[in-house]
């Protein structure tokens, strides 16, 4: 289960991760948290489809649907909308306050609430979302950390929202790290090596003399071979992403060269993990999940027949 903040969110974050559990057959489940009602048109070459406007919250929310079910098709994957409004990202000094209703001015339990019945109902072993700075710092962002690190914490609690079905508690939570400084810098060498002009200079320089730290890394999830099926998934969201913007401006062969991987920080673990040795990472979000069930299979069978013998 991989829990985003918007429409767009799972094709920027781990969408190439998505896409290649899908094919190997793991059930996925994307969420998305509110309808990315204020998000703005960012893609100068887009046109309104027939049918629709985006003046309002509804046709805003209406279009973003429409776009969020072609990026699912694209990834492979199941998707559902928890149904809050986007909050925005508030701009301005002072800021101004956020809309009232808005998905990070619910209270904490109740916007948890449809979250741990999801979980409940959809049985993940793997949770995937964001760490506690939201990635960067919007309120929506933010509050889908809050809101998915309760529902993993809560889902196994019988004692802790009774009403929202029976209880389930997810092996592991990882946080999605997407544009490392590792990452940036080693797609702005391979770039420069090639003779072409990087996007990330800048970036690099800003991110740097700011001195943000970084997070760490524990999982290098390899995942080139599903980096069309993440582009088709950037794509359907036409009106937030340039089809001749960021997201596409390093060759594929480069990237896939160079960083072929997803990455990933393992926040919590309910279950024993293999051992690594300093410095070694995993490659794989379910490992040590697929140990922890034979586990339980062979308890379970183990428990039959000596309930057999006893009967």
């Amino acid at each position: 289960m991989a829990v985003h903040a918007h429409p767009d969110d799972e094709s920027s974050k781990g969408a190439a991760t998505t896409a290649r559990y899908a094919a190997e057959g793991v059930e996925v489940l994307v969420v998305t948290c509110t309808g990315g009602e204020r998000g703005d048109i960012l893609n100068p070459s887009y046109v309104v489809p027939d049918g629709h406007e985006f003046d309002s919250l509804d046709g805003r929310h209406a279009v973003r649907r429409e776009e969020m079910a072609r990026s699912a098709a694209a990834l492979g994957v199941r998707h559902r909308w928890l149904g809050f409004v986007d909050s925005g990202l508030p701009e301005g000094d002072p800021l101004p306050p956020l809309p009232e209703g808005c998905f990070a001015l619910v209270p904490l339990e109740e916007a948890s609430e449809p979250l741990v019945r999801l979980v409940r109902e959809f049985r993940p072993h793997v949770m995937t979302t964001y760490d506690p700075s939201g990635g960067y710092p919007h309120p929506d962002h933010i509050k889908c950390h809050e809101v998915s690190a309760e529902a993993f914490a809560a889902a196994g609690d019988a004692a802790r929202y009774p009403d929202a079905g029976e209880p389930w508690e997810p092996m592991k939570l990882y946080y999605n790290h997407g544009f490392s400084m590792e990452s940036l810098r080693a797609v702005h060498e391979a770039m420069e090596g090639a003779g072409l002009e990087s996007p990330f200079g800048d970036w690099i320089e800003s991110r740097a003399a700011r001195e943000i730290p970084e997070r760490e890394v524990t999982t290098y999830v390899p995942v080139s071979g599903y980096f069309s099926h993440r582009d088709d998934a950037l794509r359907a969201h036409a009106s937030q992403i340039d089809p001749d913007g960021f997201f596409f401006a390093v060759p594929r062969d480069i990237e896939a060269d160079v960083w072929p991987w997803d990455e990933y920080e393992l926040a919590v673990s309910n279950i024993p993990l293999p051992e690594r040795a300093p410095g070694e990472h995993e490659d794989d979000l379910f490992a040590g999940v697929r140990e922890a069930l034979d586990a339980e299979r062979a308890a379970g069978d183990e428990g039959r027949e000596h309930a057999q013998v006893n009967a």
